[in-house]
């Protein structure tokens, strides 16, 4: 406390008057919380009970430091020691700076015209009052001081801690952690659950400015393999989720109970090896079943389509065309006609050889399987 003690050097308090002083010290300590209770709205509730009786003692403790400083007795080490530790008390008790330093301001005040109160009847000369004043409110700013950079650095030491647990429940989440350990992870965060979380893929370096314009208690991870960034959005509107997106290269999943976050996730990033043109997977549904197990797929269609591979591939893939447009526009004919851009009559000659290789066309199992086998257009 460097300026103080210049103050403190300046200033010379004989013995009478720091005995007088700190004669006074109790009832000055109890004026200074008295004070601060009706002048700080914040510190009314703060300072009653225990808790009150415990920042009296610690008000007189920082008096008593100050008189020592005055008489030239000690550094005011201890004291700057102890503000650093209250601003981080501060923070753990939900307190602003703003709230602190008014109080601070009340101290002063009333603790000069308390201690001057005392010093002027001791015999301190004029002269050396102006100096009094100097110290006290010299050590009063470097006890603010000390203590906004104590509110500082546990607001960031909190700050990265809860950082690094909201980190470990995203994770938890892709992996599909039990909802037993999700409670106790997102407790830790101090992360409220909401309804609903929707995972969003993007490349890592847009996750972070993408989530400043989220839902605060949006969860992001850029640190995943591929240089893949995941964005895990509560209770998202849907429409203007997507519309927030339209400049990211991005892809939606569905929007799951948040406890099966990993699902939401598990889609986007199927969609995503799926095609680079997919943003929202609610509107790939069809693809996104039929290529969930790939092998399957290809058995299936080698299965169903096997009266085609007869043929030459021209006309194999003219006639898978031309079944695949009736299945969809279910026999109409006109319809199939127009979807393929050709006449009709074309449409009715094909559907003709179609029944010959598939006899059993009419059945409801050979149409499912066949609509299943070319529910993708498959090059």
């Amino acid at each position: 406390m460097s300026h103080a003690i210049r103050r403190a050097s300046e200033l010379a308090l004989d013995e009478t008057t720091v005995t007088a002083l700190r004669a006074a010290l109790k009832t000055t300590a109890d004026e200074v919380v008295q004070a601060i209770i009706d002048e700080v709205p914040s510190y009314a509730n703060a300072l009653s009970g225990s808790m009150g009786g415990t920042i009296r003692r610690a008000v007189r403790t920082a008096l008593g430091n100050y008189l020592d400083l005055a008489s030239g007795n000690a550094t005011g080490g201890d004291g700057g020691d102890a503000a650093y530790e209250l601003g981080r008390g501060e923070v753990r008790d939900g307190r602003s700076m703003d709230a602190l330093l008014s109080a601070y301001r009340v101290g002063a005040r009333v603790a000069w015209r308390c201690l001057a109160a005392g010093a002027v009847p001791a015999g301190l000369p004029a002269a050396e009052v102006a100096k009094f004043a100097e110290l006290t409110f010299a050590y009063i700013d470097e006890l603010s001081a000390a203590s906004a950079a104590g509110h500082a650095d546990e607001l960031a030491a909190r700050g990265r801690a809860q950082e690094r647990h909201l980190e470990h429940l995203a994770r938890d989440l892709l992996a599909g952690a039990s909802p037993d350990v999700l409670l106790a992870s997102a407790e830790r965060a101090g992360w409220q659950p909401p309804v609903s979380l929707t995972a969003v893929l993007l490349p890592a370096a847009q996750a972070r400015p993408a989530y400043r314009a989220l839902d605060p208690s949006t969860l992001v991870l850029d640190d995943l393999p591929d240089a893949t960034g995941v964005l895990l959005v509560p209770d998202a509107d849907r429409s203007h989720l997507l519309r927030q997106l339209t400049d990211r290269t991005a892809v939606v999943g569905p929007a799951r109970p948040w406890t099966r976050a990993s699902s939401s996730y598990a889609r986007a990033a199927r969609a995503r090896s799926l095609s680079s043109d997919i943003r929202d997977t609610e509107d790939h549904l069809p693809e996104l079943v039929l290529s969930a197990d790939v092998d399957a797929f290809a058995d299936l269609r080698a299965r169903a389509l096997a009266p085609l591979r007869t043929l030459p591939v021209a006309t194999a893939r003219r006639l898978e065309e031309t079944l695949r447009a009736w299945l969809l526009h279910q026999g109409r004919r006109d319809d199939v006609a127009a979807a393929l851009f050709v006449h009709p009559q074309t449409v009715r000659y094909r559907m003709s050889q179609l029944r010959e290789l598939f006899p059993d066309l009419a059945s409801p199992h050979r149409v499912l399987e066949l609509t299943l086998a070319v529910g993708l257009r498959v090059s």
